[in-house]
């Protein structure tokens, strides 16, 4: 997978997991300021990346994320 396909699959995670719109996020959207930084979410984030990519990565390690631009960084290290 490469980064765009890795940003676009982040992207479609997010706004599932916290049932917004594609189209109202970015990879500047924070998750703090922007989406409320539920950990409910958080939770449900990270078990469908795990599902969709070859990522291991831990809750620490995606709740330390502020924006889904750092989260696309984490997942593609984890690759």
């Amino acid at each position: 997978m490469d980064r765009k396909e890795l940003e676009s699959k982040i992207l479609e995670l997010v706004a599932i997991s916290y049932k917004k719109n594609i189209e109202e996020l970015s990879l500047e959207t924070s998750f703090k300021n922007d989406l409320g930084g539920a950990s409910v979410q958080m939770v449900a984030l990270v078990a469908e990346i795990e599902n969709e990519t070859d990522a291991c990565i831990t809750l620490q390690d995606a709740a330390a994320c502020e924006t889904i631009g750092d989260l696309v960084d984490t997942v593609e290290n984890e690759l």
